[in-house]
């Protein structure tokens, strides 16, 4: 029998949610606003959406971002997805269970932190091997891969976890080998998962800011980093538009993990 929710309990979460949205339903409005106003909306217009698509400065911080955000998502996927695997081969309950700790410490540490620390073993290594320059997209690209490693992880070992494991040894009963029965059927029982991670991994790098700040040299610059210097400086109405798109675009992402989560869900429902 469902619970029916109290009047108290829905009026709580109306102003939680009005809190939390309220700001952001106010900027995609006046993000069509026809006048440089963000006070007063004067009509539908979106001139400040062409307006931010003629400045170069955004469309190379929006290449940067997505190439970091690739490149990251596809390193951490390829890296989580075995270091998921090696975990769960592990026997030992003890060592497994410090190999999980080791994998939140980053979820749980501050990214200010993360950040401060990461710039300081860059800038060693650096002068250690004699470097020009200390912080480049190879840094930056090394500290987006660290961070997004452990969301990978986390989303591909529950999958390979709720996995027949008879079905790789009848795979190598039939003459596979490892690799091989890995391959044809531990990797399509375990995509989905992949797939989530995948996801997660580019939408953290795609609107991260903080870790970036610290780890990122003067020749290359993301999409958040570029907000950030524009509004040091004066809030226009396309900073609006810009940080709509941001918006849509990660929300999109993450309904369409959440989907394939539920499918997966599902699927392994029907197979019981």
């Amino acid at each position: 029998m469902k619970k029916r929710l109290s009047p108290l309990s829905g009026a709580f979460m109306g102003i939680v949610y009005t809190f939390l949205y309220a700001p952001i339903v106010v900027m995609i409005i006046f993000s069509f606003n026809s006048a440089k106003s963000t006070t007063n909306f004067e009509g539908f217009s979106l001139k400040w959406y062409e307006e931010l698509f003629r400045k170069p400065e955004v469309i190379q911080a929006l290449l940067n971002t997505l190439i970091l955000a690739l490149a990251s998502a596809a390193i951490a996927t390829v890296l989580g997805t075995l270091a998921a695997v090696g975990i769960n081969m592990i026997k030992n309950k003890r060592i497994s269970s410090g190999m999980m700790m080791v994998t939140n410490i980053p979820m749980m540490n501050p990214d200010i932190v993360t950040g401060v620390s990461l710039m300081l073993l860059f800038v060693f290594v650096g002068r250690l091997i004699g470097a020009s320059e200390m912080l480049s997209f190879t840094t930056l690209l090394i500290a987006h891969v660290t961070f997004n490693l452990p969301y990978v992880i986390l989303n591909v070992l529950p999958k390979i976890k709720g996995m027949d494991g008879s079905l790789v040894e009848a795979a190598m009963d039939l003459g596979c080998t490892p690799v091989k029965a890995f391959f044809k059927v531990v990797l399509p029982e375990i995509m989905p998962g992949i797939f989530s991670g995948a996801l997660m991994a580019f939408t953290l790098s795609l609107d991260d800011f903080v870790i970036s700040y610290f780890t990122s040299g003067a020749d290359f610059q993301t999409l958040p980093l570029y907000m950030y210097s524009i509004t040091r400086k004066n809030v226009k109405p396309d900073l609006y538009a810009l940080s709509t798109i941001v918006f849509i675009v990660i929300l999109l992402l993450l309904l369409l993990s959440n989907v394939i989560q539920i499918k997966s869900e599902k699927k392994n429902i029907n197979k019981k």
